[in-house]
Parts: structure tokens; C-alpha cells; sequence
């Protein structure tokens, strides 16, 4: 999962540099906002986050751990606002893609706070949940979660899109650092 992590922080370090530049009057095109905006929805959303709500959260919320009230619902709540946030940021886009000049400001209001809240969100996870699971999860749990894990992305993804979106994030990270 920490891996998983890192990989995402790249991308949002250069999701906004790209929206910088994009508000510095710079031309950047839609279809690199695009690209990665189906890294989140693939990766960080339909892998990363689904390998969480199916096996982590409820691996926690079995030993005990609350699903409201409590760190795991703290992270689902969090989930959901980074979700509206890349639809808005997905519409503004759109805008942008139809020659709308206003768009900028409203991508680059949607990509400050995507990225302010990934970004404390991955800490929060880093930081709490996951010192959290390792303490809580006896090793059979913890195999049984890896399982899991394996099972999920390869049904979501597989090792060829993460490998793809792993390329991705390089090339991006050339254009835009």
C-alpha cells in the first residue's frame, strides 16, 4: 500500500506543476489532465481505494476498529470528497477541451484541493491506519489481506495496467519536472 502511495504522490506533483503552468498561461493540453484523471479513476481510485474499502477496512473493522466515528471512516468520507473533486476537475477539463478560458481557474481550484487532500489523506494512512493495521492484524490476517489485495488488483487491473500507469507517471514527471 505504501508503494501504492508513492506512485500516487508523483502524480500529484505533477498534476500540479501541469496545473501551474496551465494558470501561468502556458498551453497544456486537456488530454494531459485527461490522462491523469484515468490514473486516479484506474489506479488510485478503482485499485489502490477499492483494495481498501473491500479488504483493509473491513480486515480492521473485524478486529474491533469502528467503521464510524473512527479512522476508517474518516478515510471513507475522504474517498468519497477526492471522487466529486476529480468530477469537477473532470468537467472543467471538458470546458477547457471546448476552448473555454475561464476553465483554468476552475482546474486549478479543483486540482489545490485534490491534491491538498490526497496528499493528507496518504499521510493519515500512512502515519495512523496502516502502524494502526500492523499492530491489530496477527500474521494470518495480514497474509490473508495480502491475498486479498492480489486478488482485487488483478481483477481490477491487473500487474500490465499498473506497470502502464507506472510509465505513465515517468513520462509525465519528464514533461512537467
Amino acid at each position: 500500500m505504501r508503494e501504492e502511495h508513492e506512485v500516487i504522490e508523483r502524480m500529484l506533483t505533477v498534476l500540479e506543476a501541469a496545473a501551474v503552468r496551465l494558470v501561468a498561461g502556458e498551453d497544456v493540453s486537456p488530454e494531459v489532465f485527461r490522462s491523469v484523471i484515468d490514473f486516479v479513476r484506474t489506479f488510485a481510485d478503482g485499485c489502490h481505494h477499492h483494495k481498501e474499502e473491500e479488504a483493509l477496512f473491513p480486515a480492521l473493522e473485524a478486529r474491533g476498529m469502528p467503521k464510524e466515528g473512527g479512522p476508517v471512516g474518516l478515510m471513507l468520507i475522504e474517498h468519497d470528497e477526492g471522487r466529486r473533486l476529480i468530477r469537477e476537475l473532470d468537467a472543467a477539463v471538458g470546458r477547457l477541451a471546448e476552448g473555454d478560458a475561464d476553465a483554468r481557474a476552475d482546474i486549478a481550484q479543483a486540482v489545490r484541493a485534490y491534491v491538498e487532500l490526497l496528499r493528507n489523506h496518504i499521510l493519515k494512512e500512512n502515519e495512523v491506519l496502516l502502524p494502526m493495521a500492523d499492530r491489530l492484524l496477527v500474521a494470518d490476517e495480514q497474509q490473508k489481506l495480502s491475498e486479498s489485495f492480489e486478488r482485487i488488483e488483478k481483477a481490477q487491473a491487473g500487474p500490465e495496467v499498473h506497470e502502464r500507469y507506472h510509465r505513465l507517471v515517468e513520462d509525465l514527471e519528464k514533461q512537467f519536472l
